[in-house]
């Protein structure tokens, strides 16, 4: 008895001098989430959850980028592309008990893409016109037959999330590690460990070894990384260059680099025909030798190092060198050469009127970039462009508007010249972006919506991205997917800056941890983390 009550009085000792017991992970939400339901997820808290709790078919491990079996032992997907079958584990459980059945998948799919539903996610797997149809053919045994080819279509089941056709309180019932057990808005949310999980290690032992995760809602960084260095939090999944500095000074074994992300900065040009700017200016912005001189005047080198502090990489193209397989290895970045810019834009007409530089017309050469006020790394580095692009006689405004007015500049009244922004790409699969890459696009950004193709290049890129949908021969559809980094590298429609890299901090008590590029970078394997109390114990 004294014994036990010795270790007791050491574990409560322990628990507040962490801030947390062993066995419950914390860390942040930067906003509440907006919804329980997986079908619906388009916010990142959301996307937490929905990783954290839904079980899925089928998973792309986030270290290997290799798709790995789940709910299903294995699947195939017909010679068309059309038609996709999954056998499916059996003896499993959702958290309430009920057993998982092919009929749970058939459910899901028809939610997912009830067009009264409008879901999200659903957008991914619209292959034509005419119904997806999911049969039921044994109870282990689904078949999922959509109108069209989907490209790559296995690895879209990597977000789908199985919902029960029986529960009642479908978002609460999951096959994955948790399950939401409570939620207080504006405060928390509170994952409990999924008492019928299917997985076990390879010692038997049922999965997660974590009991709990709470995941408290917190918007201010700086309070993320004060209660993260009192070791209140275990991990911060995202850190900006700045703050992951300011944390490496204290506890550098804490922080991790794993790399370029799959994020991406870029500046593009306005080239909207019906756009309210001087036609004069759309003439530059249309010029393949304009953009590429703006894009060789830029130092790319010295936005990694000044405004990232080093935890950026030059980017090369629309694909980051994180993602294995499809980027194009033949690219480089775009080095600093103000002699080829200025050769660019001498083919052009344009010359030099003391230190400004004019057009063949004599009007100077003069833009405004617009980016989102208060993301200090993108206005660092729009005024470093600024500096960088008055070396050869160009002047660049730099101007600054809350997200929501930035957004209606660039997509509905199209008055602007320049912006400079982010893509999050959350997806390898090109397929994810043929939304950039059509010229009939609404995200086309430099000129969207055109009803053909303006330039034959845009005509080109068209083909490619079709024909890379098409085919359901992954060589096949990076050789094609190859050639449209190619013709973007050299028409520059967007000028690319940088890819960010993947910082993240990780408490010394969190063991199996492996910071990795891809979201969620630090807790993709959830359910091998464990909480080591003994770290906490000797001072660490």
């Amino acid at each position: 008895m004294r014994r036990f009550i010795v270790c007791l009085w050491l574990l409560l000792v322990l628990c507040l001098r962490t801030g947390f017991c062993s066995d419950e992970l914390r860390f942040f939400l930067r906003s509440d989430p907006r919804t329980f339901n997986p079908a619906m997820v388009a916010d990142e808290s959301s996307l937490t959850i929905r990783y954290l709790t839904g079980g899925v078919l089928v998973r792309l491990n986030r270290d290997t980028q290799k798709l790995e079996p789940e709910l299903a032992r294995s699947w195939t997907v017909s010679r068309d592309g059309r038609t996709i079958t999954f056998l499916l584990r059996a003896g499993i459980r959702f958290c309430d008990g009920t057993p998982f059945t092919a009929q749970d998948v058939k459910y899901t799919m028809e939610q997912l893409m009830d067009p009264a539903l409008h879901a999200p996610l659903g957008d991914a797997f619209r292959s034509g016109t005419g119904k997806v149809v999911a049969s039921v053919q044994a109870p282990d045994k689904v078949a999922i037959t959509f109108p069209a080819p989907v490209a790559g279509l296995d690895k879209l089941f990597d977000q789908v999330a199985i919902v029960s056709w029986q529960a009642t309180k479908k978002e609460a019932v999951t096959l994955g590690p948790f399950y939401v057990s409570e939620y207080k808005p504006g405060s928390y949310v509170y994952l409990r460990k999924n008492p019928n999980y299917w997985k076990h290690d390879a010692s038997g032992r049922q999965l997660p070894y974590i009991d709990a995760i709470r995941l408290e809602i917190q918007p201010n960084r700086d309070i993320e990384l004060m209660r993260f260095t009192r070791n209140e939090i275990h991990l911060i999944n995202s850190l900006d260059a700045d703050y992951f500095d300011r944390l490496a000074r204290l506890s550098p074994e804490k922080v991790h680099d794993a790399g370029p992300s799959l994020d991406s900065e870029q500046v593009w040009f306005n080239q909207v025909p019906t756009a309210p700017i001087p036609a004069y200016k759309r003439e530059w912005f249309q010029s393949r030798n304009f953009r590429l001189a703006i894009s060789s005047a830029i130092n790319r080198q010295d936005l990694c190092k000044v405004v990232f502090k080093g935890h950026a990489q030059p980017a090369m193209g629309p694909i980051s060198p994180a993602n294995k397989f499809w980027f194009d290895s033949r690219l480089r970045p775009v080095p600093l050469d103000t002699g080829k810019a200025l050769e660019l834009l001498r083919q052009d007409g344009f010359r030099f009127s003391g230190d400004r530089l004019q057009d063949s017309a004599g009007h100077t050469v003069e833009f405004s970039i617009v980016t989102n006020s208060g993301n200090r790394a993108r206005e660092a580095m729009a005024t470093m462009i600024q500096q960088d692009l008055r070396a050869i006689g160009v002047t660049v405004n730099v101007v600054t508007l809350d997200f929501p007015s930035l957004i209606q500049r660039i997509g509905e009244s199209f008055d602007y010249e320049a912006a400079l922004l982010g893509f999050v790409n959350d997806e390898l699969d090109p397929d994810a972006q043929m939304n950039v890459w059509l010229s009939s696009s609404e995200e086309h950004q430099w000129n969207p919506k055109q009803p053909v193709p303006a330039t034959a290049w845009e005509a080109e890129i068209d083909r490619l991205m079709r024909a890379q949908a098409s085919s359901m021969d992954d060589p096949t559809r990076k050789k094609y997917f190859d050639r449209v980094q190619e013709i973007v590298s050299d028409q520059a429609p967007f000028i690319y800056l940088v890819n960010r890299n993947a910082l993240a901090a990780v408490s010394l008590s969190v063991e199996g941890a492996k910071t990795v590029p891809l979201r969620p970078q630090t807790f993709w394997n959830v359910e091998y983390l464990k909480l080591a109390v003994r770290q906490a114990s000797n001072g660490r």
